[in-house]
């Protein structure tokens, strides 16, 4: 009795830390960097900001460059460029925060920013600079601040002209996702045209052939749907309207072009530039089917703007290496810590456009990690701020994903011979929960003889990780993690499980309690003796630190930023590569040769348990 009182008590003080405490592999967003709230206002009359040119994407560009001279007769190596919009960012005020007494002077935080001497060395001597910054079109138009003072004590020195997009409310940056049935797809953009101003829609169909139209659904949401600070303070920026369309009934493995469309209430018209897909095939279909998993990416500025101790310096690689590749990808799987903006809602638009090459053309399927979800008292399961008083909402609004509830942001999805079970790490996994039978159904009804390869996706780690930070625990894993579900993916004979969080690459062996069934190898063939797990979270967030020591079940690791690439041959070869993404050079592999009389075998603990009885 006494015994069992004891264990409880531990599994509560476990489950305690594990809701509080603090993880160290996201770090410090550069925004939050400036103390807005705190900034004075000191024009200064000889000093001026100048912005070229006023206007942007005459010819429908969705981004272009500005160049900003600007000059200070009492400059500082401290001065800095804040880039704002809308333009007249000195009129929003917050409601007061916690331990301020008055709302703060400004409460709008810039959209990114860049030291003056960036590119003009001798501008503390000469007072005079010049920088140019990349701009996306968000919907609003800009200005550009020259601030003293540093980021901690901001000093408003001058503000510059406007410049602004020649269509500030068009649709913009499409993302692909899978949806519930094999055979449709959806296109979700971001655009400014509410429901009482145009109706959306996709103009789409075979390539080269008739085109049809679907409507879109609009949702959108204000600053009291936020959770709390940053999100609803200084990190606020209006998210304009985010619409999602439904293409049905496609012909598998058949190529579509689709373009946006908005039908104002004049009778006008507005569209985006034209995009193409291939659709998804018939699940089981015996095809060459590519597959990209990273979690943990971020993105990062062209223009060198944003940087704060390379805190997402390997975004952008990812990316490019990417869009050089997508005549190989079919599907893009993203499991986790999506552009963490941690309540800077405008990097949301950034990453959007980051990403657009990439999610335009192939599904861009993601998963919710703690800079998506967390903030308490919001029903996540850890109790942290991670998100920034983002709580999910822009996460499940800006991505599409086939689950029930977005709010529960686990689901699956089907692609050819690959089932894919994605877990949302951010809710309760355990056994008796929701997720929990979400995921034995979703690993036990799969048809493996049609899709032989499982795969189980999570964005913290569930199974095994010699991160330094889980190494120091003491677990090596997300505690409460593999000790509730491992014997499902012993029992249902998953394949390989990925996550991020831990922002590097670890390939484990085979393995199952702590033990490898296998040796570690790059090749496997016959029968299924336990998952494979593998840590993919260098997407582009500043890495984490291996433990020094080296588990058993620990094959091949390494501190870079990289992705990995699945290819099914067919329904018996699998092919795993892990590439660094600043070269997209292959660094560890392995191959699974594997026919169906190789799953129906018993392996440890895989089949039902018998007695000479039975």
């Amino acid at each position: 009795m006494m015994k069992a009182k004891a264990l409880v008590l531990l599994m509560a003080v476990i489950s305690t830390l594990l809701r509080f405490r603090v993880v160290r592999s996201g770090g410090e967003q550069p925004l939050a960097r400036i103390e807005i709230h705190r900034a004075t206002i000191a024009i200064h009359d000889s000093a001026s900001i100048r912005a070229s040119p006023e206007v942007l994407g005459l010819k429908g560009q969705n981004n272009g460059w500005v160049t900003i001279d600007f000059s200070h007769p009492n400059s500082s190596n401290d001065d800095w460029i804040g880039v704002f919009s809308p333009a007249k960012f000195s009129s929003s005020v917050c409601e007061p925060e916690s331990g301020r007494e008055e709302a703060p002077l400004l409460c709008t935080s810039p959209i990114k920013f860049q030291y003056a001497n960036y590119s003009s060395a001798d501008y503390q001597a000469t007072g005079k600079g010049s920088i140019k910054l990349q701009l996306i079109n968000q919907r609003g138009d800009f200005s550009f601040a020259l601030f003293s003072g540093g980021l901690s004590s901001p000093k408003l020195i001058t503000v510059s002209n406007t410049v602004a997009f020649a269509n500030p409310k068009a649709p913009v940056y499409p993302r692909l996702a899978q949806g519930k049935f094999w055979n449709e797809m959806t296109v979700t953009w971001t655009s400014g045209y509410g429901i009482d101003e145009a109706e959306p829609f996709v103009e789409w169909g075979p390539n080269g052939g008739d085109q049809t139209r679907s409507p879109a659904g609009t949702l959108t949401f204000n600053r009291n749907s936020m959770c709390g600070s940053p999100a609803r303070t200084v990190g606020w920026r209006d998210p304009g309207f985010v619409h999602t369309s439904f293409l049905k009934d496609l012909w598998p493995g058949s190529m579509y072009t689709y373009k946006l469309g908005h039908r104002l209430f004049n009778s006008s018209y507005v569209w985006s530039r034209s995009y193409s897909f291939k659709a998804s095939p018939y699940p089981g279909q015996d095809s060459k089917q590519q597959i990209v998993i990273f979690g943990d990416m971020g993105k990062a500025e062209v223009d060198g703007s944003n940087e704060f101790m390379n805190y997402q310096p390997g975004s952008l690689n990812t990316t490019y290496q990417l869009i050089k590749d997508l005549k190989n990808i079919d599907l893009v799987l993203h499991v986790g810590d999506l552009s963490y903006a941690n309540g800077y809602i405008s990097q949301w638009d950034q990453f959007t456009a980051q990403i657009e090459p990439i999610a335009s053309r192939v599904p861009y399927m993601v998963g919710s990690g703690n800079h998506e979800r967390d903030f308490p008292d919001t029903g996540s399961f850890y109790e942290n701020k991670d998100s920034g008083g983002e709580c999910g909402v822009l996460a499940e609004t800006m991505f599409y994903v086939p689950s029930e509830n977005r709010a529960n942001y686990w689901y699956s999805t089907d692609y050819g011979m690959f089932r894919f079970c994605i877990a949302d790490t951010e809710h309760d996994w355990r056994p008796g929960t929701q997720q929990y039978k979400f995921i034995e159904h979703c690993l036990s009804t799969v048809d493996r003889q049609k899709q032989p390869w499982l795969i189980f996706l999570a964005h913290r780690v569930l199974g095994y990780s010699s991160g330094e930070f889980y190494a120091e625990e003491g677990s090596f894993e997300e505690p409460m993690g593999r000790e509730s579900l491992q014997e499902l993916w012993q029992k249902y004979k998953v394949d390989i499980a990925f996550y991020g969080h831990v922002h590097n690459y670890e390939r484990t062996c085979p393995v199952f309690q702590n033990t490898c069934l296998q040796n570690a190898s790059n090749h496997y063939h016959g029968i299924f003796k336990a998952t494979t797990h593998v840590v993919v979270g260098g997407g582009g967030a500043g890495l984490a630190d291996f433990s020094p020591f080296k588990a058993r079940w620990s094959h091949f690791r390494d501190r870079d930023f990289g992705f990995v690439k699945l290819t099914a041959f067919n329904h018996s070869n699998l092919l795993f590569e892990y590439k660094k993404s600043k070269d997209g050079n292959v660094y560890d592999h392995f191959a699974i040769t594997r026919d169906y009389p190789d799953l129906l075998a018993c392996s440890f603990d895989s089949c039902p348990r018998t007695t000479s009885a039975s």
